[in-house]
């Protein structure tokens, strides 16, 4: 079904620097309707129209966080809809897909459904909701993962935050051969993962943690995937990918399309072991953050292609939470709205061009995905952008912030660029560090899948 004019706004924004995958061109984009109506150096637009100056500022599509933690129902304390996608639209993040370890876990079509009337006139962004693997579900995830407003299915092969969990190979080829949309897999081997953490002596260090989450925890499960995929001929997304074994891994057995990736931006800034003496726990996420030898492998699969996308893994807990001691601290870094900032200082430092940041996270993961009308700044997309100004150069604060977490560990980084106003369906959704009208985020629509009525 054709979306409706009354979703969305008129919007004229001009002479801006306008980016995507093919290029920087100076120009306008024209909004009617809530749709891209026209992109290019000579469009204008009926007096009627408002106009948005981008003199001096980069004009990005609107971003697409494929994997966000925001925690409800039943962890409101530590993050909800409406504070988590605050904190998207901030950054410039206009749709996200949020994920299922929420407490009910969302693992039918009763619990996506409370989610989405959740986020009705709660969430600033589009979104959409992924449904949980589980034993008990998995023949029926075919027929529900069609569900308006589902993200597809997602699969924890190792514990982390939550108890879902498919850890064995016949429950997850299960999984694999009842559906057909691309499947979003967390990749740890909860074999290795129980023996590790048993062996962990009393008063471990958080530094541990990449030593205990070792990088065999990791290969060894994605080979399994591998395999399984190849048996299967079904498509995965592989989440945060942390180590450079996986990326050689991926590159070998060339799989195409049934094997996308991304790779989250602490993975690309952050380094162990200062990441962990510096920030202690702040630093700790599944899969860790490692050493620079991966950092690097992966800042490089990135600019190359290998790695599709980025997520954020948005994963925030309370400080109070963040200071029980290791392993009791509960791995998660907030970050929804710090993925343009940072990827922005990647395009300072000569590692990534600012095509490739059109690329990475807006039509890459549309493309993964098959996310109707998102992506790009072409006529007929939803009219979804963000305005960056190149000009702000100053630390990082965390006054600036909008996750209910009150921290990050890239508070005090050199900046290289903000978002600063975002648009949303034609509409300006968030302008001047605040909100600029009431939430009107909608669930996203699916190549695969019902349209909405």
């Amino acid at each position: 079904m054709a979306k409706q004019a009354s979703d969305g706004g008129d919007l004229l924004v001009h002479d801006g620097r306008v980016v995507s995958p093919e290029g920087v061109h100076s120009g306008a984009v024209l909004v009617l309707g809530g749709r891209v109506a026209a992109v290019g150096a000579d469009v204008g637009a009926p007096g009627e129209v408002p106009r948005l100056d981008a003199r001096g500022m980069l004009v990005f599509p609107g971003l697409i966080d494929p994997q966000v933690h925001f925690r409800e129902p039943g962890l409101e304390h530590k993050e909800d809809l409406a504070s988590g996608s605050l904190a998207a639209i901030a950054g410039g993040v206009t749709s996200f897909m949020e994920m299922p370890n929420t407490r009910p876990a969302t693992t039918t079509p009763e619990r996506l459904a409370d989610k989405l009337a959740r986020a009705a006139g709660r969430a600033h962004s589009d979104h959409a909701f992924f449904l949980g693997a589980t034993a008990e579900n998995a023949e029926h995830l075919g027929e529900w993962e069609r569900l308006a407003g589902c993200a597809g299915v997602k699969v924890f092969m190792g514990s982390s935050t939550g108890d879902l969990l498919v850890r064995d190979d016949a429950t997850l080829e299960r999984v694999l051969r009842c559906g057909e949309r691309r499947v979003a897999v967390h990749s740890e081997d909860e074999y290795r993962l129980q023996e590790r953490y048993a062996a962990l002596e009393p008063g471990a260090n958080v530094v541990r943690h990449p030593q205990v989450r070792d990088v065999e925890t990791a290969l060894r499960s994605t080979r399994r995937l591998f395999d399984l995929v190849e048996r299967t001929r079904r498509k995965v997304h592989l989440l945060h990918v942390s180590t450079a074994e996986e990326i050689a891994l991926l590159r070998e057995r060339d799989l195409g399309e049934l094997v996308t990736c991304e790779v989250t931006p602490n993975h690309l800034i952050l380094a162990a072991p200062e990441c962990y003496e510096r920030f202690g726990a702040w630093a700790q996420m599944n899969p860790p953050v490692r050493d620079v030898r991966h950092r690097d492998a992966l800042r490089e699969a990135l600019a190359d292609g290998a790695i599709d996308c980025i997520g954020s893994d948005h994963a925030p807990h309370t400080l109070a939470e963040k200071s029980e001691p290791y392993p009791r601290s509960p791995s998660g870094i907030p970050g929804v709205q710090t993925i343009l900032p940072l990827l922005l200082t990647a395009v300072r430092d000569g590692w990534l061009a600012l095509e490739d940041v059109a690329r990475i996270c807006c039509s890459a993961p549309a493309r993964v995905y098959g996310i109707a009308g998102k992506g790009a700044l072409a006529p007929g997309m939803d009219g979804d952008l963000v305005l960056v100004d190149p000009d702000v150069r100053e630390p990082l604060r965390l006054e600036w912030l909008h996750s209910r977490a009150g921290y990050s560990p890239y508070v005090g980084l050199q900046t290289a660029g903000w978002p600063v106003v975002t648009v949303l369906r034609g509409r300006i959704a968030y302008r001047d560090r605040t909100p600029a009208r009431s939430p009107h985020g909608r669930p996203l629509d699916f190549a695969t899948g019902p349209a909405r009525t």
